[in-house]
């Protein structure tokens, strides 16, 4: 009997060596190695039908002109946010990995995805976590009753691709990765080899049978997602969902798409019948926004093609600590760190003995530099007590020396600021030319322009 080996995976990238490594040579990582003992592969003289394993059937390259590229496939999930992230809905044969906390609503959404989709196809929806009962107990919650709807609960990877043979299932979701495995390799659910031979088998699936296939992916501590990298790398998309558990709006992400644009987000409602989507995320992210108080800014940010209106908070305060705190939620703390120096060394805001802390309302989280203004004009309305116009968005990346940079699709912002009611913009004066180009005199006439971050009270008083 053949004796099993131990190897060494890394983590983060799914490098192999035959001993522990402190770094990865494959991506610089520390201590990132685990050990998992692989059997010796069982030698095949067949395959099944999928072609899965066996012999390997040969191919020739072709030209390029010699390849048809048929128009991009589309079809749409009933699920308008859903289809938004997805760049227009689900490309046939393609391979969808969604990820998130626990508890956020990954499930929820693959199976209000699933009642959808099996309204006129056939889906099966794998799951390696809940029994069938408990999936049913949740699709009567979520008023799902579709023929075409079929619920497996296994693990094995075998047994899960019998079943596909057996249904031969347009869409398929896979609840979840991590829990399904193989049993000719030794190591356990959800290493680094099972989810990557897993991943594989799915991906020849997806693209051999033109099937959809939907992976639900767990994450670590960290935030990321579970399992080697090279997990986001095989897949065309991978979908992130953002938000508290204990919030009531979900951000869905796009961090990867082969087939549309990246970044896009899709805004949702967790409440007792599922997910719900919120059309005008703008509106949401406002209600109930304070009056006449001071520390508050409004900034349009752009989530992929998205404009964005989102209310950035800020609370400065004396403190009796040797060194001042600073916090950030929704923000990047170093980024936020960084404007405090700015406007102490060039707006000379005396920020050594204050406290800071900086908040983007409705758990939403911005990464483009373009909220840098609304992060300065709030810290400073706070610092001095001084109410920042509530008619007025104001946008713009500041530099380490004060001033105040032109930021991408300035006219975009503005259009979907004033579309909200708001009366006044401020605006990089970098964006200047460009927006009266584009803008009609009554969109200019409440634009005004900054160069340094010394002008954003001066121009708000």
């Amino acid at each position: 009997m053949a004796k099993s080996k131990s190897v060494f995976f890394c983590t983060e990238c799914g490098y192999e060596s035959s001993g522990w490594l402190g770094k990865c040579p494959g991506c610089q990582s520390w201590n990132t190695f685990v050990e998992e003992k692989i059997k010796p592969e069982k030698k095949s003289s067949g395959g099944n039908s999928f072609g899965f394993q066996g012999v390997h059937v040969q191919t020739k390259a072709s030209t390029v002109r010699e390849i048809t590229a048929d128009v991009t496939e589309r079809e749409e999930t009933g699920i308008g946010e859903l289809d938004r992230v997805l760049g227009g809905g689900i490309v046939k044969g393609s391979l969808i990995l969604a990820s998130g906390d626990p508890g956020i609503g990954k499930s929820t959404m693959m199976l209000m995805l699933s009642g959808n989709m099996a309204k006129r196809k056939n889906v099966l929806y794998v799951s390696g976590e809940e029994s069938a009962q408990q999936i049913k107990m949740r699709a009567d919650r979520l008023h799902i009753d579709a023929e075409n709807l079929y619920i497996y609960a296994e693990t094995l990877i075998s047994n899960i691709e019998s079943e596909i043979e057996r249904i031969k299932p347009d869409y398929i979701v896979i609840d979840s990765v991590q829990t399904v495995y193989d049993d000719e390799i030794a190591s356990a659910p959800g290493s680094v080899s099972q989810v990557r031979e897993i991943t594989g088998r799915l991906m020849r699936i997806a693209k051999g049978m033109n099937i959809s296939v939907f992976i639900i992916g767990h994450v670590t501590k960290d935030g990321g997602i579970a399992g080697p990298r090279v997990l986001e790398h095989m897949v065309d998309t991978v979908l992130y969902f953002e938000g508290e558990r204990h919030q009531a709006y979900r951000i869905l992400r796009c961090v990867k798409n082969r087939f549309g644009s990246t970044n896009e987000i899709g805004v949702f409602e967790m409440r007792e019948d599922g997910l719900i989507e919120v059309k005008n995320p703008s509106a949401v992210m406002l209600e109930g926004r304070p009056e006449n108080a001071a520390g508050t800014a409004v900034v349009c940010t752009l989530e992929g093609t998205r404009p964005m209106l989102l209310e950035v908070q800020a609370l400065v305060s004396n403190t009796t600590l040797a060194n001042p705190r600073r916090m950030a939620t929704g923000l990047d703390y170093n980024r936020v760190s960084l404007l405090v120096a700015v406007l102490e060394k060039r707006a000379g805001y005396k920020m050594c003995d204050c406290d800071a802390y900086v908040n983007v309302v409705g758990g939403m989280r911005i990464y483009e530099p373009a909220a840098d203004a609304a992060v300065a004009a709030a810290i400073m309305s706070s610092y001095r007590n001084i109410v920042f116009p509530q008619d007025t968005v104001i946008f713009g990346e500041i530099g380490l020396t004060g001033e105040i940079r032109s930021v991408s699709q300035a006219e975009k912002r503005v259009t979907e600021a004033f579309r909200m009611g708001f009366k006044k913009c401020i605006v990089p004066k970098g964006n200047e030319e460009g927006l009266r180009k584009t803008l009609g005199a009554e969109y200019l006439r409440n634009i005004r322009f900054i160069s340094s971050v010394n002008e954003i009270v001066v121009k708000t008083e």
